[in-house]
């Protein structure tokens, strides 16, 4: 299990208000048996009608690490593949006004860390990002801020998912691996399960 205490790197700004989970990668792309090479296909239709000018596409932004977006980021169907296609493209964190649910439960789950601020923040930093793309984010889970340069403001998280960032305790499977001895100790005391160590 790994502690997520904070997140550095540059960032990319994406800029509109309910981008959807089917324009982050369309539904065409579901039928995948794994995520390998969603990275390659997030926001494909919008970069085809931006002919090379989404910022996903735009040379300055290439090896970014952070993506400030604005509200209700992530909405539309709870397809996990979506935060998969963000991760895979190299996307590390995430800082926008607001997040969908279930998107923003679905990136805890893979340790992708999303955290809200003000529009007034939000704006600041897409503006920073978009006059200089080589600005460095901080994106501090232990302070609950931002800083980009000489700018710092705070940042939101509710208090449960923070926690399992810091704990380690996001990854559920890594629980369940550091917990063996325990469970197997549980599993041997209930009448009706038959453990096998085979």
């Amino acid at each position: 299990m790994s502690q997520v205490t904070a997140v550095a790197g540059r960032g990319m700004p994406l800029v509109g208000n309910d981008i959807d989970t089917d324009r982050i990668i369309p539904a065409r792309f579901l039928r995948c048996v794994t995520f390998d090479g969603l990275g390659e296909q997030v926001f494909v239709d919008d970069r085809a009608q931006a002919q090379g000018e989404h910022p996903f596409d735009l040379s300055q932004f290439q090896g970014a690490k952070i993506l400030v977006v604005n509200r209700n980021f992530g909405c539309g169907s709870s397809r996990e593949h979506a935060p998969q296609a963000i991760a895979r493209w190299g996307i590390e964190g995430l800082i926008g006004e607001s997040f969908a649910e279930i998107f923003f439960g679905n990136c805890v789950a893979m340790g992708i860390p999303c955290l809200t601020a003000e529009s007034d923040v939000v704006n600041s930093l897409q503006k920073m990002l978009l006059e200089n793309p080589q600005l460095e984010l901080q994106l501090d889970l232990e302070k609950m801020q931002v800083s980009c340069g000489d700018f710092t403001a705070s940042v939101s998280m509710d208090k449960g998912p923070r926690q399992m960032f810091l704990n380690g305790a996001w990854d559920a499977c890594g629980q369940l691996v550091a917990h063996v001895d325990g469970i197997k100790a549980t599993a041997a005391k209930l009448p009706y399960i038959s453990w096998s160590n085979a």
